[in-house]
């Protein structure tokens, strides 16, 4: 996935974003990146995803965000050649510059990843991992980002945790093929950590209030256009007529379904989460989680 770079200015000063998009993982993220880096008012880095609050934070990402810095550039190269589009004017330069910068995951090199924001744009970070950050995580964002406004989308936890099992398993090259294996892989407490909601909005509330904007996933494919609207009147910026709207950014591929035993067992260990979305926003805004 690639967002619509609509705008590059080489030379533009260091800048902090003017919005963030902080999850959750696996709730369409990657779509509203792709909506929102059409708007010519929006400017979405190459990376997408810049991780600084999250390095400082949560110590035990950083071993996959240094991953990420390493081979990002060269994707991002390697899509541009694949679909013949030329690297901007100092794309090449930027990506190198952002990956290898002596220093590196500082205040200064988090604003030199949106100095290429146009001057008309407010440069927008969408990491999702920033919604897991702890107490002093949030009220850090909200002070060095005292103006920002915040999008945090929300899916079924128990759809969302089986999302990333799915993802992982991908990833690790791994296919469970037993139930007792399938019933291990969602013991694994990491699907837990992305969504813990009944932690992290609290936290996010507190300290961003109005500027928070709460959405539910299942809007994505049910309401896509009313969606885009709300935002776009919480972002401040004008109506875009977005291409490509009903498209998934990520089409699930087929494969690597848990059993009926393994999701129940998901759903139990989960269930205070359900209750919490339910008793905080109530049983429509749950249903569209899904």
């Amino acid at each position: 996935m690639g967002t619509a770079l609509t705008a590059w200015d080489p030379d533009g000063p260091p800048r902090k974003p003017g919005a963030l998009c902080i999850g959750a993982q696996k709730a369409g993220t990657s779509w509203l990146a792709q909506m929102l880096g059409q708007h010519p008012q929006i400017w979405v880095p190459p990376f997408k995803e810049a991780h600084y609050f999250n390095h400082r934070f949560l110590p035990q990402q950083r071993y996959w965000i240094d991953w990420h810095y390493r081979t990002k550039p060269k994707e991002i190269r390697d899509r541009h050649a694949r679909r013949q589009i030329p690297l901007p004017p100092g794309l090449d330069d930027y990506l190198t510059r952002i990956a290898t910068a002596k220093h590196i995951y500082s205040n200064r090199w988090y604003k030199d990843i949106f100095a290429p924001a146009p001057a008309i744009a407010t440069p927008m970070d969408f990491s999702p991992e920033y919604s897991c950050l702890p107490e002093e995580g949030v009220e850090f964002v909200a002070d060095f980002l005292n103006r920002a406004r915040i999008i945090y989308l929300i899916r079924h936890p128990v759809d969302r945790a089986i999302s990333q099992l799915r993802m992982n398993l991908r990833r690790e090259k791994r296919a469970p093929t037993s139930t007792s294996d399938w019933l291990r892989e969602v013991e694994n407490p990491i699907l837990d950590e992305r969504g813990r909601y009944a932690d992290y909005i609290p936290r996010w509330q507190r300290h961003f209030g109005d500027r928070l904007m709460i959405q539910p996933y299942g809007r994505i494919g049910a309401e896509p256009d009313a969606l885009i609207d709300e935002i776009e009147r919480h972002l401040g910026i004008d109506p875009y007529p977005y291409r490509n709207m009903g498209e998934r950014v990520f089409p699930t591929p087929p494969g690597l379904q848990p059993p009926p035993e393994a999701v129940a067992a998901l759903a139990d260990r989960l269930q205070p989460q359900v209750d919490y979305l339910a008793q905080t926003f109530g049983a429509d805004f749950l249903a569209l989680t899904r």
